[in-house]
């Protein structure tokens, strides 16, 4: 079985709380039994969660040399210029010391429609924002807010909204659903 929820923000990419910790977890959100999720999403973060109950999958989707592709849409405070947009793009940017690897990342035309989030981001009346699209086929810790940090652009707001080739789509913050076969090929399909 494999399912993608919609992670909202709050949510621990675990059925375990921490102890102490004021997030919810994966538990609150009526999985199917023995799931554990492919990958993680932070607390902050928010979007595609896959989740599988079978043997094997995750080295098979995370592990960098299949490359298999993650986009991510951050929105990001001030506009970052074509130069920024490239040192992304070329990797080498250090984290922990590992370089990252080569990535896509161009910015969003328009701002995505998406719900709000609760609670709302911060914004700064005189520092502008926009949104980025930044396509990896890494996943080290925190690794979007970190590079885009790095080039001096804090990421506000972030969603994963793909993997493979597919599209978290129109499913509601805090829902789930059980791929089709079609879906579940389109997850596993052409690497970078």
């Amino acid at each position: 079985m494999l399912c993608a929820l919609n992670k909202p923000y709050g949510v621990l990419s675990q059925f375990t709380p921490e102890p102490g910790s004021r997030w919810r977890t994966l538990a609150d959100f009526g999985l199917p039994a023995r799931v554990y999720p492919l990958g993680r999403l932070d607390a902050d973060s928010e979007g595609l969660l896959l989740l599988t109950d079978e043997a094997g999958l995750n080295a098979k989707l995370l592990d960098p040399k299949h490359g298999h592709r993650r986009e991510y849409w951050a929105q990001v405070e001030r506009v970052p210029t074509a130069a920024t947009l490239a040192q992304l793009a070329k990797g080498g940017l250090k984290l922990d010391g590992h370089p990252t690897r080569p990535c896509r990342a161009r910015l969003l035309e328009t701002p995505p429609v998406m719900p709000p989030r609760d609670p709302p981001i911060r914004l700064r009346k005189s520092v502008p924002d926009a949104w980025l699209a930044l396509e990896l086929v890494e996943g080290k810790n925190r690794q979007v807010r970190r590079m885009t940090a790095a080039v001096g652009h804090p990421t506000l707001r972030l969603l994963r909204v793909r993997i493979g080739n597919f599209l978290l789509g129109e499913l509601p913050p805090g829902t789930w659903r059980e791929l089709t076969a079609s879906e579940r090929a389109a997850v596993f399909a052409a690497a970078l």
